[in-house]
C-alpha cells in the first residue's frame, strides 16, 4: 500500500467501539496509508489503553476538552499535506480516499475545502446528505454487509457548501486561517464558523464529493456536554446568521454549480434581518465555560 497524503484527525469521548469500527474501515477500506491520529478525551472506557495497545499516535485529556482543542491539539502531529478531519462515529467506505485525491489533483491548487458525502440512517434537514438509509443506528445493529453491497447505488451527485465532516483541507490553508476557533468550545457552530473563515481567507472551492462516501451512525456525543450558543457567537462574529452564510453564500447541499456562490437579491434581505438579530443579541449572554477548571 503506497503511502497516503492525508493525515486524519479523530477526536474521541469515551466511545470506543464506534471508533474502534471507524478505523478499521479506514484501514479496509483506504487504497493509501494514510496517517491516523487521535485525540482521546478521559479515555476512562479503555479508549485509552486500546489506542496505546494500537500504536496509534495521539493527544490525551483528562477530560473533554471539544473537538477545537482537540483537533487544534492534533496538527503538531501532522505530517502529512492535507488535513482530514473525521469524527468516530464515521465508517469509511470504499474508494473515498481516491475520490477526495483525485478532486484534489483536478483542482490544482491550495485553496479548496472538500468534504465526504455522508449516508445516516435517519431523515436529515440538509440535502448533502444521503438520508434516510437506515443500515443500523448502533453498531450493534450494523448491515455492514448489505451497506457494501448497496452503497454505491444510492442516488446523490456533487453538492455545494462543504462544511461538516468528514472534511479535508491543505495543512498550510490550516496554518492560516489558525485551524478551529476555539471560542466555540466544545464546538457547536465550529464547523460553519471554520468555512466562514475559509470564505474570508479567499476560498471559493466548497465542494462536497460523492464518491466519497461515508456511513454516520449519528452516535453523537453532543447530548453530554453543556452546549455554548454558537448560533448566537456566530452571528455576532460574522454579522449574518449561519444560515445565511450557509444557504445564501456557500449553497450548501444544492447540486454542485462551478462559481455560483452568491444569490445577491435574497441575501441582501437576508443581511438586513441578520443585523437586526446580531443588534437584539446585547440582551443575550452566551458565555464561555472554562475548560481549565
Amino acid at each position: 500500500m503506497d503511502k497516503g497524503l492525508f493525515s486524519i484527525l479523530i477526536p474521541t469521548w469515551n466511545n470506543l467501539r464506534y471508533l474502534q469500527l471507524c478505523i478499521r474501515s479506514i484501514l479496509t477500506h483506504s487504497r493509501y496509508a494514510h496517517e491516523i491520529l487521535i485525540h482521546v478525551n478521559e479515555g476512562t472506557d479503555g479508549t485509552l489503553a486500546w489506542v496505546k495497545q494500537q500504536g496509534l499516535k495521539y493527544t490525551y485529556s483528562k477530560e473533554n476538552v471539544g473537538v477545537c482543542y482537540a483537533l487544534n491539539g492534533l496538527r503538531p502531529l501532522v505530517s502529512n499535506p492535507y488535513i482530514l478531519y473525521m469524527n468516530d462515529d464515521m465508517y469509511a467506505l470504499p474508494g473515498w480516499d481516491v475520490a477526495l485525491l483525485d478532486e484534489i489533483e483536478a483542482i490544482g491548487h491550495k485553496k479548496f475545502f472538500l468534504s465526504g458525502t455522508l449516508i445516516q440512517p435517519r431523515p436529515f434537514f440538509c440535502k448533502s446528505v444521503i438520508a434516510p438509509a437506515d443500515y443500523g443506528q448502533s453498531v450493534d445493529t450494523f448491515e455492514e454487509e448489505r451497506l457494501l453491497r448497496e452503497f454505491k447505488s444510492l442516488p446523490h451527485g456533487d453538492w455545494m457548501g462543504a462544511t461538516w465532516p468528514p472534511n479535508v483541507m491543505h495543512r498550510d490553508v490550516w496554518d492560516l486561517i489558525g485551524g478551529y476557533s476555539v471560542e466555540f468550545s466544545p464546538g457547536m457552530y465550529s464547523d460553519p464558523d471554520l468555512s466562514a473563515k475559509l470564505w474570508h481567507a479567499g476560498v471559493r472551492m466548497f465542494k462536497g464529493v460523492d464518491a466519497s462516501r461515508f456511513y454516520h451512525f449519528e452516535a453523537r456525543s453532543t447530548g453530554r456536554v453543556v452546549k455554548n450558543d454558537g448560533s448566537t457567537q456566530f452571528l455576532r462574529k460574522w454579522g449574518i446568521t449561519s444560515r445565511t452564510f450557509m444557504n445564501e453564500v456557500l449553497h450548501r447541499g444544492e447540486p454542485w454549480q462551478e462559481n455560483a456562490w452568491l444569490s445577491a437579491r435574497s441575501f441582501k434581505g437576508n443581511v438586513l434581518r441578520s443585523k437586526l438579530k446580531r443588534a437584539l443579541t446585547i440582551f443575550k449572554d452566551v458565555g464561555m465555560r472554562n475548560i481549565w477548571e
